[in-house]
């Protein structure tokens, strides 16, 4: 395990002023107290959650609970209008009266922590009112997006993909429920249009390099003949495969030729002109307020109070610690020559190392990263008692948004069981992800990462409160999936595997370069130039991926420093657990204790841990 283990400033302030406590002390409160009915919290909760979707009806599709009271919501896009900015602002004070009204003292320990969990979220998106540029939701949902259209972010990279792989069509109702998000698409463009042009005559507008990247991202959408467009071919497809009647094809034909078409007109024509002056700066520093935002931004991504000059201190020192480790394989591998960065270079370019740079070498690489997913499977229980299912599927970055897309994603498998999760691998070159980086790649975004975290809200979602599947805290969820890297490795899966070792520690070292790359950038005024220098100089990686990379930091300031302070965080939790229970610490226990959470701030992760240490100090004899 990592020998840097990070000591934030964890159990912040929460709620309405009371500091977090260790679960140790809740019982005896809860003893005194008359407890307030499960159910009576459980339905305050469930209201907000309603309420969240009302606002965010593409997230209950992807959930699978778009059906029943909330059928209406498959029809519609979310309303992300300044006046939809506003409506939802006003909702999450609504929503914190509610959580008031129940009085977390009477509440069971397990209880409080959702309390907790669900008031932090809350407080996070009040303290978007004073950037014009950000909005409650952000602070709700956990991620910033200074620029209201980005290389990664917006309608156009978003929803014809979504309707794509998540918006389910098994009747002709939903067939049309697809048609009228198609015109919702078309509108949602102008809005975003009309907040462009407001922004930039404030002062707000990406740099140059992310704008000439959006540009030609709108051209090539454009370019597309109608009846090729994906936003057609999907639907024509997929009701000729169930045999839906009614001419789909030519009806939404028809839309995005008379509706789709011309708003991306007007998105291209205004997109082009606010940001005709747009500065080469790469930071947020140079937003109005752009200090404060970037500290609001840290505390989103890593959900605890660190500041950025710890950030950036902790993560070069933690390159450092890794880069030793992989400078020592490398040369028991007789790589002896060069820096670490030079050495891993001449790995990423070494032929056994490289599938073909064309379709077949794609469906090759995607096939090798199934064959790691089976590979894991039969170690998870070692990792873990929960025996779940984890479905997931492996699929291509499609190549309309691969340009601006992030090297790799996952998105969770819907609660109803009728979707599995998707594991995006970005293609646009294979040269992008060497074989060696494929299998830590997989145990991140497959099992038992991201897809292993998610699968248990799918499966288990009868028992858990829907809140839980709606707020995705980024430092415990990629912190959760880079930890999941690191399991696979103490389990085995490299010992006959340098090379793939080799991959496993650039990967975390990449991580730890992450907290230097983004401090750097928003706190430090480190150009883009600067910036994918020192990535590609620390870790070996290629110029494209870490230009890539780089301009994924400038667009989501914050997010990923996430990964690495996540992780440093479970590592420090687990072996603070360890140290207190010895022979009776069970490693798959203590890691199902973090994934049954649903997802927690750091700031409030000890109190799950805590529960799991007491409860493992009652049981009689050392573990199994």
């Amino acid at each position: 395990m990592a020998d840097f283990i990070m000591t934030p400033n964890r159990r912040t302030i929460i709620a309405g002023g009371t500091a977090a406590v260790g679960l140790a002390a809740l019982p005896a409160v809860a003893t005194t107290m008359k407890q307030v009915p499960r159910s009576k919290f459980r339905g305050v909760l469930d209201t907000i959650a309603d309420k969240v979707l009302s606002f965010s009806p593409e997230t209950a599709t992807s959930l699978g609970v778009d059906v029943g009271p909330r059928a209406g919501l498959r029809a519609r896009l979310s309303d992300q209008s300044p006046a939809g900015n506003a409506a939802f602002a006003s909702a999450t004070d609504a929503m914190m009266a509610q959580v008031h009204t129940v009085d977390r003292k009477t509440l069971s320990p397990a209880d409080q922590l959702r309390w907790d969990t669900v008031h932090y979220a809350l407080d996070r998106a009040k303290e978007a009112k004073p950037f014009f540029y950000a909005s409650a939701a952000q602070g709700f949902f956990g991620g910033t997006s200074p620029y209201v259209v980005s290389q990664q972010n917006g309608q156009l990279t978003s929803t014809p993909e979504f309707l794509d792989s998540q918006h389910p069509i098994n009747s002709a109702s939903d067939a049309e429920a697809y048609l009228s998000r198609v015109a919702a698409f078309a509108r949602a463009l102008d809005d975003e249009t009309a907040q462009i042009k407001d922004n930039a005559d404030r002062g707000v507008m990406p740099p140059d390099f992310i704008a000439a990247n959006v540009i030609g991202q709108i051209k090539g959408f454009r370019a597309t003949p109608p009846a090729e467009q994906k936003l057609v071919t999907s639907i024509a497809s997929r009701t000729a495969a169930k045999n839906i009647p009614g001419d789909w094809r030519a009806r939404a034909q028809k839309m995005v030729e008379s509706l789709v078409y011309p708003a991306v007109d007007r998105q291209l024509a205004g997109f082009t002109e606010a940001t005709r002056k747009a500065p080469h700066d790469a930071g947020v520093q140079r937003l109005p307020g752009g200090d404060d935002y970037y500290r609001w931004a840290l505390r989103l991504g890593t959900t605890t109070e660190t500041s950025a000059a710890e950030i950036h201190a902790l993560g070069l020192a933690q390159n450092a610690e890794l880069k030793a480790r992989i400078d020592a394989l490398l040369k028991k591998q007789g790589m002896t020559k060069g820096s670490v960065g030079e050495r891993v270079q001449a790995l990423n370019k070494d032929p056994r190392q490289l599938y073909a740079d064309n379709d077949a070498g794609r469906a090759q690489l995607i096939a090798f990263l199934n064959d790691k997913i089976a590979a894991v499977r039969p170690l998870m229980p070692k990792l873990s008692h929960l025996g779940l299912k984890a479905d997931v599927t492996v699929k291509r970055v499609p190549a309309d948004i691969q340009d601006g897309a992030a090297l790799g994603y996952m998105n969770f498998a819907s609660l109803d069981g009728k979707r599995p999760a998707i594991y995006y691998v970005n293609l646009k070159s294979t040269t992008l992800w060497p074989k060696y980086q494929l299998a830590t790649l997989t145990a991140h975004e497959g099992i038992p990462g991201h897809t292993w975290q998610g699968a248990y809200l799918a499966e288990h979602h009868s028992e858990i409160p829907l809140i839980s599947s709606l707020i995705g805290f980024n430092a415990f969820v990629e912190g959760w999936a880079l930890y999941a890297e690191q399991l696979v490795d103490e389990a085995g899966l490299y010992a006959n595997d340098p090379f793939s070792e080799i991959g496993y520690l650039q990967a975390q070292q990449f991580r730890a370069c992450r907290l230097v790359a983004d401090t750097g950038l928003h706190s430090m005024r480190w150009t883009r130039e600067q910036t994918v220098k020192f990535l590609m100089e620390e870790t070996g990686k290629g110029q494209g991926a870490m230009t890539s990379e780089t301009d994924r930091y400038c667009a989501s300031p914050g997010q990923a420093c996430g990964y690495k302070m996540g992780h440093n965080e479970i590592l420090r939790l687990r072996v603070q657990a360890m140290a207190t229970l010895g022979p009776r610490f069970d490693l798959a226990g203590y890691n199902d204790a973090l994934v049954k959470t649903g997802g927690v701030p750091l700031a409030l992760l000890p109190t799950a841990v805590d529960a799991y240490v007491k409860l493992k100090s009652r049981s009689a004899g050392p573990k199994a």
